[in-house]
């Protein structure tokens, strides 16, 4: 009688144990999916930055020229500017 009650206890016991590690991995796994979905926002994020600061460089290059051709053209030639009147 006292041995029945004991593996009683025990595999109570068992089943605790069981169901206390599937919370764990049942918690586990959805960490992970939530971290998944996070790295894939990041990197989502950080493509839509890369394109944008692609796209800045290549207007920063268009203003240099644009500012290089007209210093070229009329603006950086002759004589140099008189200071303004207030001084």
């Amino acid at each position: 009688m006292v041995w029945c009650i004991h593996q009683r206890i025990k595999r109570g016991q068992a089943m605790d144990d069981i169901e206390t590690l599937q919370a764990r991995v049942e918690t586990l796994e959805m960490s992970r999916a939530h971290q998944e979905r996070a790295i894939e926002d990041l990197s989502e994020g950080l493509a839509a930055q890369w394109k944008q600061i692609e796209a800045l460089n290549r207007q920063v290059a268009r203003l240099a020229d644009q500012v290089q051709e007209a210093q070229s053209t009329g603006g950086g030639g002759g004589a140099p500017e008189p200071p303004p009147p207030h001084y």
